[in-house]
């Protein structure tokens, strides 16, 4: 396993002792492992986000009217409450 060293304010330092104190995290590390993780599921999502978009827009313009597409989503939502 990989060791980093950062440097930060006493400020800082005392926020993330605070957080390990609460019991939310074991350790230090397990706090930054966390930060990392959860910036690795924002990028992820961004970047999902992104190719849904580039795929939408590149579908074209639908010749459905607003209420037709609203309908449909509609329906759609219906049908995976009812999966679940």
């Amino acid at each position: 396993m990989a060791k980093i060293s950062i440097s930060m304010s006493d400020a800082m330092e005392e926020f993330v002792a605070t957080r390990v104190e609460s019991g939310e995290y074991n350790n230090t590390s397990e706090y930054f492992r966390d930060l990392v993780r959860r910036d690795q599921e924002k990028l992820d999502a961004r970047r999902k986000l992104r190719r849904m978009l580039d795929e939408a827009e590149a579908s074209g313009i639908s010749d459905k009217t607003f209420d037709e597409i609203w309908a449909e989503g509609v329906a759609r939502a219906k049908r995976q409450r009812r999966a679940k």
